[in-house]
C-alpha cells in the first residue's frame, strides 16, 4: 500500500482534451478540411417542401357525398354514333327472318319464281336448321346417321361449287352454293319423316322416293339459274343435283 501511496498521479496526465474530437484527422496526421469526410449534411429540419407549407384548405362537402372530380364522358362520345343509329344484332350476323320465309317458300313452291337478289345471300342459318332437323328425323326412324347428313353435304357442296364456276359467267360463292342446297334439302325432311310411320321400301316408296329427289333438284337447279343468270342450262345443273339428294334419299330408305 505504501507503493501506491507514493505512486505520481500526474505521470498519466496528457494534452489530449474533449474539445480535439470535433476536430477530424486522417491517416498522416493532417485534420480535414470539413468534416465527415467532405460532405456537409443539413440539420435535421433544415429542408421543407414548398407544397407542403401552403396551407390546406378545409373540407367543405359532405360526409358520404364527395365532390365529383371528373365529367363522366357520355356513350355516345365513346362509340362516336347512337345506338338507336346501329344495326340489329341478327342483322349483323346475317340471320334475316324475313328472307329465311322467303327462300323456304320459294323451295316449298317449285314453280314460283325466285329471286335472284335474295338468293345469291349467303345465308347459313337456315340450311343448319335444316340438316339438323333432317338428321333428328333419322334418329327418330332408329337411323344415327349425322355424320353421313354433314359429310356428303361437305363434299356435294363441294363438287357444286366447282362445277357452278365452271359453267357460269359470273362466277358463285361456296357459301351460296351451301345456302342454296341446304333450302333445298327441305322436301328431303318430309321423305325421313315419312320413313318413321312407313316404310319406303315398297313401290309407294320408291314413287314417292323419285318424287321428292325431283323436287328438290328441281328447285334447287331453279335457284341457281335465277341467282347466276344462266338461262337455258336448268337441265345441266339439275341433274348433278339430283345425284347429291339422291343420296340423301338412300340414307332414308334404307
Amino acid at each position: 500500500m505504501s507503493g501506491f501511496d507514493g505512486f505520481n498521479t500526474e505521470f498519466f496526465q496528457t494534452s489530449y482534451s474533449i474539445e480535439d474530437q470535433a476536430q477530424p484527422y486522417d491517416y498522416s496526421g493532417r485534420p480535414y478540411s470539413k468534416p465527415y469526410g467532405g460532405y456537409e449534411y443539413p440539420q435535421q429540419g433544415g429542408f421543407v417542401p414548398p407544397d407542403m407549407m401552403q396551407q390546406q384548405q378545409p373540407y367543405t362537402g359532405q360526409i358520404y357525398q364527395p365532390t365529383q372530380g371528373y365529367t363522366p364522358a357520355s356513350a355516345q362520345s365513346f362509340y362516336g354514333s347512337n345506338f338507336e343509329d346501329e344495326p340489329p344484332l341478327l342483322e349483323e350476323l346475317g340471320i334475316n327472318f324475313d328472307h329465311i320465309w322467303q327462300k323456304t317458300l320459294t323451295v316449298l313452291h317449285p314453280l314460283k319464281v325466285a329471286d335472284g337478289n335474295i338468293m345469291n345471300e349467303t345465308d347459313l342459318a337456315g340450311p343448319m336448321v335444316f340438316c339438323l332437323a333432317f338428321g333428328a328425323t333419322l334418329l327418330l326412324a332408329g337411323k344415327i346417321q349425322f355424320g353421313y347428313v354433314y359429310g356428303i353435304s361437305a363434299i356435294g357442296c363441294l363438287g357444286m361449287f366447282c362445277l357452278l364456276n365452271l359453267m357460269s359467267m359470273t362466277g358463285v360463292s361456296f357459301g351460296c352454293v351451301a345456302s342454296v342446297l341446304g333450302y333445298c334439302l327441305l322436301p328431303m325432311i318430309l321423305l325421313s319423316s315419312f320413313a318413321i310411320v312407313f316404310s319406303l321400301q315398297g313401290t309407294m316408296g320408291i314413287i314417292l322416293t323419285a318424287g321428292i329427289i325431283g323436287w328438290c333438284s328441281f328447285s334447287a337447279s331453279k335457284i341457281f339459274i335465277s341467282a347466276l343468270a344462266m338461262e337455258g342450262q336448268q337441265l345441266l345443273v339439275a341433274y348433278p343435283c339430283a345425284l347429291l339428294y339422291g343420296v340423301f334419299a338412300l340414307i332414308s330408305v334404307f
